[in-house]
């Protein structure tokens, strides 16, 4: 990623986690990357939202991510 410098470590999983959906490495991600442009599908956020969920992130929610789907606006919601 070339901005990785902006991602606070306890966040990086969550690069880490989107990377490894889309089948890309995390370097290939840039904070304005739109993920539905990257071939995010409705499907995947969901399966994202479950996994992040169970690990105790409550506040994540298909409707924030889905509305907003670049990344940096996903690490700003979780923050």
């Amino acid at each position: 990623m070339s901005d990785e410098q902006t991602i606070p470590a306890d966040r990086r999983f969550l690069v880490d986690d989107i990377a490894a959906t889309l089948g890309v490495s995390a370097e290939e991600l840039a904070i304005d990357t739109n993920l539905l442009d990257a071939g995010l599908d409705s499907v995947r956020i969901m399966s994202l939202v479950e996994k992040w969920r169970a690990a105790g992130h409550e506040q994540i929610d298909f409707a924030t991510l889905a509305s907003d789907p670049v990344l940096g606006s996903w690490l700003d919601a979780l923050s």
